[in-house]
């Protein structure tokens, strides 16, 4: 939507309409979304007096798909129409009985404000076999000469936020292709991808983690790209038109090599956001990672992406990443910390072999162990929780022995 008023030449011999021309209340807002107001001006400039029956405002949505037949084809031409905005004002019209309305030569100025649906619109969009347009259209209706009408372009956006739970949730595929011909094989070759999530907005870089392994005898590269798929439904026929906005190439992965991305970033340029919520035209993106491999179909893995309007807020998935470290690396806690420590054993108390026995499962080495460098990881703990300190009754004993031996030897007999 530009910021210039939209304006259109008088149409007649009379000449009597020097211009008629639309302004939109605020010419910087880009764009609109449900439920928003649309306010502005029709301006008029008459050169002599005009006579009109009508002045109106339209304003008007709808996707399109429609398609031509093929050359050479039987097949008929396909189109399917969806309206989303119907709105008709009246900005000037005779008073009752009267048929015409006269206005005085000079500049007229019409204000207009009309509110759109609150019910989700689809984002404007035009691609090659069908768009989804909003426009807002002044007519003049005038008697003996044809009507003239001066239109502008409504921009509509349908807001996705990128910090739902479900654009939050990272992306993973993993998949090994054997290359070679028939009983001739050389070895595969095998993709892992991942993305730290799956909504990202224009002008984002996309982290890409991805682990390459090339077992062939072939020399690989590794590459990633941003595809746009349009998806176009009229009269029970499907039209798709797929576009690549964006790629990154990796390095050369020789015979037996392995390469690793650690957040290889690729830009997202702008483009318009996902359209998921129309039925006859879907604009749909993913993120492809795949290896182009010399005399064999190229090993491709394509990663979902919804591409939104409401950018990352940083919350989210930094306290999911952080979650997921904490579990990764403190859960083996669960498998040896009770939930409340016990108390320590009672000197009193006293535990004997056959007791201990039961209380301690026994745990086998492994047939491939020696020694005391494969013992079970936790026996130690477990003997330390059910083995009693010594009693006092040892204890002394112990302390008395020392004593004779002690005085034994400064004084002997």
């Amino acid at each position: 939507m530009g910021g210039e008023a939209g304006s259109a030449a008088a149409v007649g011999s009379e000449g009597r309409v020097k211009s008629l021309g639309l302004v939109f209340e605020d010419e910087r807002k880009g764009c609109y979304s449900s439920g928003e107001t649309v306010a502005g001006h029709v301006l008029l400039e008459a050169a002599e007096p005009v006579a009109l029956r009508a002045l109106r405002l339209e304003a008007h949505g709808r996707a399109t798909a429609a398609w031509g037949p093929s050359p050479g084809a039987t097949a008929p031409a396909a189109a399917s129409e969806v309206e989303y905005l119907n709105v008709r004002l009246s900005l000037r019209e005779p008073p009752a009985g009267e048929g015409i309305l006269l206005l005085q030569p000079g500049k007229h100025e019409f204000p207009f404000s009309f509110q759109l649906p609150s019910e989700p619109l689809v984002t404007s969009f035009s691609g090659k076999y069908g768009s989804i347009q909003y426009c807002v259209r002044a007519v003049l209706e005038r008697p003996k000469v044809p009507d003239q009408s001066v239109k502008r372009e409504l921009q509509v956006i349908s807001h996705i936020d990128v910090n739902t739970p479900a654009l939050l949730t990272p992306v993973l595929k993993t998949q090994e292709k054997m290359v070679g011909c028939w009983f001739f094989t050389s070895g595969p070759v095998s993709l892992s991808a991942k993305i730290e999530r799956k909504g990202y907005c224009n002008g984002e870089a996309i982290p890409i983690y991805a682990e390459i392994e090339n077992c062939s005898s072939r020399l690989i590269v590794p590459k990633a790209a941003i595809f746009q798929t349009q998806t176009y439904l009229a009269s029970g026929k499907t039209k798709t038109v797929r576009h690549m906005v964006a790629n990154v190439r990796g390095n050369h992965i020789a015979s037996g090599g392995t390469d690793t991305w650690h957040g290889k970033t690729l830009k997202i340029p702008p483009v318009t956001p996902s359209i998921l919520d129309c039925c006859i035209i879907r604009v749909d993106y993913s993120l492809a990672v795949y290896i182009h491999i010399p005399g064999a179909k190229k090993l491709m893995l394509e990663l979902p992406l919804v591409i939104g309007t409401i950018p990352y807020n940083g919350f989210g998935s930094r306290n999911s990443s952080t979650a997921g470290r904490f579990s990764v690396d403190m859960s083996w806690l669960t498998l040896t910390l009770p939930e409340q420590p016990e108390a320590p054993p009672n000197y009193a108390d006293v535990v004997s072999e056959e007791e201990f026995s039961r209380h301690v499962p026994p745990y086998p080495q492994p047939p491939d162990c020696e020694g005391e460098a494969c013992c079970p990881m936790f026996a130690c703990v477990q003997q330390f929780r059910f083995q009693p300190p010594p009693l006092y009754s040892e204890v002394s004993k112990a302390k008395e022995d020392e004593t004779s031996a002690l005085l034994f030897v400064n004084n002997p007999p």
